[in-house]
């Protein structure tokens, strides 16, 4: 068979089943860093969306001093009389 000895087939078997082990291993490591990303995604925009909602609510119920408490206070300057 192609002039080849059965040692030379055998390291020839060998060096294929090692492409074949590090092809696997590596997809298999890229699937499972990639569920992991999305995974995190997702979980990362539902508190987002549920923070938004919260605030949001916060907002819209708030009068003139809830409004400037939630942007950090408004310290404005006192107007003088002119």
């Amino acid at each position: 068979m192609f002039g080849l000895s059965i040692g030379a087939w055998l390291r020839v078997g060998a060096v294929l089943a090692v492409v074949g082990l590090l092809t696997f291993t590596h997809w298999n490591a890229y699937q499972r860093g990639r569920m992991a990303v999305l995974q995190r995604l997702q979980s990362d925009r539902i508190s987002i969306l549920k923070d938004g909602k919260a605030i949001d609510y916060e907002a819209l119920n708030a009068d003139d001093a809830g409004l400037c408490a939630l942007l950090g206070g408004c310290e404005l300057p006192e107007h003088e009389p002119r």
